[in-house]
């Protein structure tokens, strides 16, 4: 079952080296009857039919103009579905490649009745980067991407200088993006990255330094899982100029 806005890529040809590298590799997970009817029922509530090429209009799409956090790559949504639930006066935007963490999403915005949270399915670069008005997020959340740790899979690493201008450009000044994760290499290359000459961001927890997990965002299943096994979480907590 083709799900809305599904990231495609042709099976069994060469590759195209025309293509931009992605930050993730499409896996079709099978879904739950339950996400299944999530798809039918609940997309057209809370889904969103992005199309390539035109600007999303939040304040239409959430009918206010409360200020716009936008969550890149949610899992299956529960720190997500929990933050829009403790931050009602808020919007939250959900943007996941992957149909099952979709589906569970819109069933657990169902199920805590939530009218402050949309989702997208499509890639998060291809968003910032055609999708979004200029100064229109308060907020980017990037917590536990894909670390990509062999060496020549570096280059699919999603925190970028290309993709700090994309974060700028949708970030209104002073807007905060926040990252975590718990892979120590890609931690010390994050901040070398945000740390660079010329960079349109400013470490809130000082120049060089990582930050303290904000109280705002709760311990994921798979951080848990994660401190079981001694992986130390790093956050870093950076303010658009």
């Amino acid at each position: 079952m083709k799900q809305p806005d599904e990231p495609c890529a042709p099976a069994g040809e060469a590759p195209d080296r025309r293509r931009p590298v992605r930050s993730f590799v499409l896996r079709q997970g099978r879904l739950t009857v339950a996400q299944e009817r999530a798809f039918v029922d609940l997309w057209p509530r809370y889904g969103v039919d992005w199309v390539p090429g035109t600007l999303l209009d939040l304040a239409a799409l959430f009918g206010n103009e409360r200020a716009v956090v936008l969550e890149i790559g949610f899992g299956n949504g529960d720190s997500l579905a929990a933050m829009a639930a403790a931050e009602p006066l808020r919007n939250w935007l959900g943007v996941e490649v992957h149909a099952p963490g979709v589906g569970h999403l819109l069933l657990e915005t169902e199920r805590r009745g939530l009218t402050n949270l949309r989702v997208v399915r499509h890639d998060a670069v291809e968003l910032l980067a055609g999708g979004l008005p200029p100064a229109s997020l308060a907020r980017v959340q990037l917590f536990f991407p894909d670390p990509w740790p062999k060496q020549r899979h570096h280059k699919r690493r999603i925190l970028t200088p290309a993709f700090l201008d994309l974060l700028a450009r949708a970030l209104v000044p002073g807007g905060v993006f926040h990252a975590a994760t718990d892979w120590e290499p890609y931690a010390t290359q994050m901040l070398e990255v945000l740390e660079a000459q010329g960079s349109p961001f400013v470490n809130t927890a000082g120049p060089d330094r990582f930050a303290p997990r904000p109280a705002t965002r709760p311990l994921t299943r798979f951080e848990q899982r994660g401190e079981r096994l001694g992986h130390q979480v790093r956050d870093l907590v950076w303010r658009r100029r």
